[in-house]
């Protein structure tokens, strides 16, 4: 899940803003445990694509 959806409880913002003390330190948190969570979907979906692209012509190359 990527945190640009979530709402602050706090101040009633996306966290992704960071516009109180509470946001700011959720969204270091949320970064620093998972790396992709910065990303957002159309990106990794980008990444899934290429990666796929690659299999396939590895496996393309060999046969």
């Amino acid at each position: 899940m990527t945190y640009d959806r979530l709402v602050c409880a706090n101040c009633a913002s996306p966290v992704n803003e960071g516009r109180c003390a509470v946001c700011r330190a959720n969204r270091e948190r949320l970064q620093q445990e998972n790396f992709l969570a910065s990303l957002n979907p159309m990106t990794l979906i980008a990444l899934l694509t290429v990666l796929i692209a690659a299999v396939a012509l590895l496996a393309h190359q060999t046969a």
